[in-house]
């Protein structure tokens, strides 16, 4: 078992959302229309990325590196070459004893290397504030603390930009929870956050993207519209959101009726089974077709990135068993 397991991260956080609610939410979904389709298949503006010119060529598959984190950054990248992904998620605390500013330019340089040498590029990162470095918090009432928070991410937006990763995912639940506040003092400190460091994101060609979270993680921001509520306050263009199949608990709305709600806004994709698990150890290569082909329809040229919670069977296992389901879902659409 890895010594850091997310999943039993996120067991200990407020109550949890029953199986029987996850299964029935998952199991909702509409399928794309043949208008839809051939609307679509006409270009791309469906795709929020800087790609309405370009040919589609099909889905971006990544993976998250924790899964891997006690093998070399070196072997991660074998790894998931290997399996076939052709991007890396990274989150930063895996890497680090005190925080990235111990990681060198040259060692930027090499991770790089490192990433090529596999025909691998950086997705981006997530995880952004799970320590180390600890004592962070975004949302605390605590000025000093923010503060320190606002200063670490701007690190990481350099660090994401050195490495050529595009986009971080701002989930870190504890690290945006109300502290002896409202939800929506929190959540003003969270746009206010933001804000402050959307104008560096930006030049380093970097977006951070509000990641929704259930209620079961943190009581900040649980569905979309109270991403995309914060987005529209901040209206930045380096500040935008993500899709993950796993954080819909608290949705009242299909994974496909919520892509086409929002996925103007919607830079990246995280996918695993419902209960956090690797792909194919449910049925998320039935579940999730819809939301793929819709995907598809709109020709997505963001990420989709493999995020699982319980490493217990290995990254390597993780990798190339999701891989599979991953192949076996494109196989299914039209």
């Amino acid at each position: 078992m890895s010594a850091f397991n997310r999943r039993d991260f996120l067991k200990t956080l407020s109550h949890g959302v029953t199986a029987a609610g996850v299964g029935a939410l998952a199991g909702f979904s509409v399928n794309c229309t043949r208008k839809e389709q051939q609307a679509a298949d006409k270009n791309c503006a469906g795709c929020p990325h800087d790609c309405q010119n370009a040919q589609w060529t099909g889905f971006r598959y990544a993976m998250c590196n924790e899964s891997l984190q006690e093998k070399s950054w070196e072997q991660q990248c074998e790894i998931f070459g290997k399996a076939g992904y052709t991007g890396v998620e990274i989150a930063a605390f895996t890497l680090v004893e005190n925080g990235v500013s111990e990681i060198s330019a040259q060692k930027r340089k090499d991770m790089v290397a490192a990433m090529k040498n596999n025909g691998l590029e950086c997705a981006g990162l997530h995880w952004l504030l799970a320590p180390p470095p600890k004592g962070l918090h975004f949302t605390t009432p605590d000025k000093s603390v923010r503060d320190k928070t606002i200063a670490y991410l701007n690190e990481l937006i350099d660090f994401c930009g050195d490495l050529g990763g595009t986009v971080m995912v701002f989930g870190s639940p504890k690290q945006r929870n109300a502290l002896d506040i409202s939800v929506d003092e929190a959540k003003k400190y969270f746009a206010e956050g933001l804000a402050a460091v959307a104008d560096h994101a930006q030049e380093r060609k970097v977006k951070i993207l509000l990641e929704t979270l259930d209620s079961s993680q943190t009581d900040v921001v649980n569905t979309m519209a109270e991403a995309l509520e914060i987005i529209e306050k901040i209206n930045h263009p380096a500040i935008q959101t993500m899709f993950d199949f796993h954080n819909t608990a608290d949705e009242k709305e299909s994974f496909v009726e919520l892509l086409k709600k929002y996925h103007k806004n919607i830079y990246h994709v995280h996918v695993q089974e419902m209960d956090g698990q690797y792909l194919g150890t449910g049925d998320g290569a039935i579940k999730f077709v819809d939301a793929f082909q819709f995907l598809k329809n709109i020709k997505y040229c963001g990420w989709v990135s493999l995020e699982v919670f319980d490493f217990s069977p290995g990254g390597e296992k993780i990798a190339v068993e999701s891989f599979k389901v991953l192949k076996r879902i494109e196989e299914k659409l039209s």
